[in-house]
């Protein structure tokens, strides 16, 4: 992934997704409804009267692009999403369309992976437009039965920066709370928010700067109390791992009455106080990005290198990876490393080992 140009004249980018009746198509037309003041394009991969309102619908047309009441447009991609993008941009460009943002609603059985590659495998694209975040929506209701029947479901929590639960009102406190636990074993990094779509802050949906490589990683801090009871011990060499089924001996939830879910999505936390050789780094990140990538959905870290004195800052998506310098490390600061590892069925050992030998 190469650095963006210049951030602030990108458009910035939003993949909406979830599953299948969550509440995506709600929380959008929320959006086009009462979000004023802001021009949006809205990419849909399905488009029909089940999706916008039709009263939001300038004119009822055949066309691709269509005008919304709000000033905002709506495309539907019948073709390519790369093409679809590349065609708003030349009109954008053109003063044809006016729009500052792109939401892009994917179909409900989406895996979201392929629409974020789309933003690092394109130039025109890449150098265009500026992915924001990915923000998932799931069910409270049917979000346990989804998650463990329907894999695409999982991706789309691993894939996540902010999580969205909607229909809280109709589960009890107990069944919310083991939704939300597996929701963190599954993804700790993003923020999961339950939503009444009539209340949402619309502002923190929106500018989240989640593909961002910034020096700030969000790890879920219930995903470490809860999967490792040494979590807050300071060992020279922490490493805080899923050990999920210890938690039913150490966390005292509430929870245990339900299954235990093996989930094939599910997340690990890498951390340690010694430096990395950055040459043998760079060569195990490489080699494991070759071997695992399809099976790594997200993957981001603040690492201490050996030799510099500033934190580097690096992410990836599947098999696109990339790092930059981030803020100096404060002389009452200890450098320390802490990566997340989001996936299916990754080999924790081998990427513990792996990165354990790269340490100086």
């Amino acid at each position: 992934m190469k650095p963006a140009v210049n951030p602030e004249k990108m458009v910035p980018v939003t993949i909406l997704t979830g599953f299948l009746g969550a509440g995506k198509t709600t929380l959008l037309k929320r959006i086009l409804s009462e979000y004023h003041g802001r021009r949006i394009a809205v990419i849909e991969n399905e488009f029909g009267p089940e999706s916008i309102d039709n009263e939001l619908l300038v004119q009822d047309s055949d066309e691709e692009i269509i005008e919304l009441s709000n000033g905002c447009v709506c495309c539907t991609v019948r073709g390519d999403l790369m093409r679809t993008l590349n065609e708003l941009r030349v009109k954008h460009q053109a003063g044809e369309l006016k729009f500052e943002r792109v939401i892009i609603e994917t179909t409900g059985m989406a895996n979201p992976g392929p629409v974020c590659q789309t933003f690092f495998m394109d130039d025109d694209i890449a150098d265009y437009y500026r992915l924001d975040a990915v923000i998932t929506v799931v069910d409270a209701k049917h979000g346990m039965e989804t998650l463990d029947k329907q894999e695409e479901s999982q991706k789309q929590v691993g894939f996540a920066d902010r999580i969205l639960i909607s229909k809280k009102d109709l589960v009890n406190d107990i069944d919310y709370q083991a939704l939300r636990a597996r929701l963190v074993r599954i993804n700790p990094r993003a923020t999961i928010t339950p939503v009444h779509f009539g209340e949402t802050d619309l502002k923190v949906l929106l500018d989240i700067s989640g593909f961002n490589l910034n020096s700030i990683l969000d790890i879920d801090p219930d995903f470490l109390a809860d999967s490792h009871p040494d979590a807050a011990h300071d060992h020279d060499h922490d490493h805080d791992h899923d050990h999920e089924g210890d938690c039913h001996a150490h966390c005292g939830h509430q929870d245990h009455h339900h299954a235990h879910h093996d989930d094939e999505i599910s997340a690990f936390v890498f951390r340690s106080n010694k430096a990395f050789d950055p040459e043998r780094l760079e060569e195990f990140l490489g080699g494991i990005v070759q071997v695992y990538g399809p099976d790594l959905l997200r993957y981001k870290g603040i690492l201490y290198l050996k030799g510099i004195n500033r934190r580097m800052l690096f992410q990836g998506v599947h098999m696109m990876m990339g790092a930059e310098p981030g803020k100096p490390w404060l002389s009452a600061e200890k450098p320390n490393t802490k990566m997340v590892f989001i996936g299916r069925k990754l080999p924790q050992e081998i990427f513990t080992r792996g990165l354990e030998q790269c340490l100086v």
